[in-house]
């Protein structure tokens, strides 16, 4: 009975370090409470715009599939991997896509988070050639959202809420679309309490350009084609 009590708390003590340690990833130690939400802006999930973009002919791929969302707390990255290949059409769940990628969990979960490089790795190993893209200025962020309509690509962002709400840390993404005429992108948000938003293109690169401490680099985004 003791020794099973000791091996409880000592995977307990485990978790608990290992959870830690993954919140810690996500902050970037930068103060964001002073920055005004997008969640004030009226574009942010008007009706109207939201039913226009689920529309666009990526978006609507997404929605055809059943939008995904994430599991735990650490899985945003899976979760997105998981909604990018259901939207082409494959059986991916969230409980098997990591499975012979060499990207392992702990109990369920992804600590301390999964990278880019990691998400990378992930759909080559599911047939799907994924481009990291890092170093772009804000022109050529936009260019990219302007090709997030062609049903042969898919995004996936990575990015720090801190610059978008005031508050969170790094979070991945999959991208559904651009309403060119208004400069807005399409988040899919695999988090279930935000779902689907719209933000101004500069505001979602000033997120993508945080640093990630994972890696010591921009947080960026894949191009999966």
């Amino acid at each position: 009975m003791k020794r099973r009590w000791w091996v409880a708390l000592t995977m307990t003590a485990v978790l608990g370090l290992g959870a830690f340690g993954w919140v810690r990833s996500l902050s970037d130690g930068v103060d964001y409470s002073g920055v005004s939400s997008i969640r004030n802006l009226p574009a942010y999930q008007d009706p109207t715009l939201m039913a226009r973009a689920l529309t666009l002919p990526v978006a609507s791929q997404y929605v055809a599939a059943g939008l995904e969302f994430q599991r735990n707390a650490s899985f945003c990255g899976p979760a997105s991997v998981v909604g990018v290949l259901r939207s082409w059409g494959l059986d991916v769940k969230q409980a098997n896509v990591l499975d012979g990628t060499g990207k392992s969990t702990w109990f369920g979960l992804v600590i301390p988070g999964a990278t880019l490089d990691d998400l990378a790795g992930v759909l080559g190993h599911h047939g799907r050639k994924a481009t990291i893209v890092r170093e772009v200025d804000l022109a050529g962020f936009r260019a990219l959202m302007a090709q997030a309509n062609d049903p042969s690509r898919r995004y996936i962002v990575n990015f720090h809420r801190g610059p978008l709400f005031g508050w969170g840390g790094g979070h991945h993404s999959p991208i559904g679309g651009y309403l060119a005429d208004r400069d807005l992108v399409l988040v899919l948000d695999v988090n279930k309490r935000f779902q689907a938003w719209l933000v101004p293109t500069e505001r979602l690169f000033a997120a993508v350009q945080t640093t990630d401490k994972q890696t010591g680099q921009r947080r960026g985004l894949l191009v999966i084609e």
